[in-house]
């Protein structure tokens, strides 16, 4: 098999500036100058030239009040830009979810005891029957009161244009017995492999096989006659747009 295949639906942020007037400021000036020109008349006269002397001084003693009060404004700024400092943090909790995937991660696949079942599906009706094979397996091991030791399994024998050739296997850590004839204890592939995840629905899986494909041809990597599907994510109890299935394909 040279490639796998499967049927399916093939701040803008507007700124506004803003402009400060001293013409206030520079108003206020002059009208000191009057206050001084008044001043000397009575100053060569008599003593109240050092009244009005000492008047203009706790005039000044406002003006560096004034300007000492921006200076605690300035202070709280600080304080109100060290508030925001947390939400970067909040923000910085998903970034975990969003990891990617390993794409073509190599690895070595352990052989497990399994029980198994062979089946054949068409693409239109895929998932369908693997969900079947899967229940069939399930309700055996559950009669006999066996516990699965591993997530269920798809491991493709073949694969044409119309459909495929499958085994059902879900890890078990003893021997079922009174089997039918369908099913088997045998052994899950092992060896040097290729992951890839998939996340979705079954369906989508297309998009999946087409970036494995190319990846292999990219490597210039030849893959066996067969790959494997472990579902992490139970497809007897979770939604299918839900599943989570990690694709090992091993290579020559």
């Amino acid at each position: 098999m040279t490639s796998f295949r499967r049927l399916a639906l093939a701040a803008l942020i507007p700124a506004a500036a803003l402009s400060l007037g001293l013409s206030g400021a520079l108003a206020q000036t002059p009208s000191p100058a009057p206050a001084a020109s008044a001043s000397p008349s009575p100053a060569p006269s008599a003593s109240p030239a050092p009244a009005a002397s000492a008047s203009p001084a706790p005039a000044a003693t406002p003006s560096p009040a004034a300007s000492a009060s921006p200076a605690p404004a300035a202070s709280p700024a600080p304080a109100a830009s060290a508030s925001p400092s947390p939400p970067p943090a909040a923000a910085a909790t998903p970034a975990p979810v969003q990891t990617a995937d390993p794409f073509g991660l190599e690895t070595t696949l352990e052989s497990k005891k399994v029980v198994m079942v062979k089946g054949t599906a068409n693409w239109d009706s895929a998932f369908d029957t693997l969900i079947d094979a899967f229940k069939a397996l399930n309700t055996l091991l559950d009669k006999q009161g066996i516990k699965p030791s591993g997530n269920s399994m798809i491991v493709y024998t073949s694969t044409d244009d119309t459909g495929f050739t499958f085994l059902a296997e879900i890890p078990v850590e003893q021997d079922p017995k009174s089997l039918p004839k369908d099913m088997s204890v045998g052994k899950s592939p092992e060896g040097k492999a290729l992951k890839f995840v998939h996340r979705g629905s079954y369906d989508n899986m297309d998009n999946t096989y087409e970036a494995i494909t190319n990846h292999l041809d990219d490597k210039r990597l030849e893959a066996k006659d067969t790959f494997i599907e472990e579902y992490l994510t139970d497809p007897l109890k979770t939604a299918e747009d839900k599943l989570v299935i990690n694709v090992f394909v091993p290579l020559k």
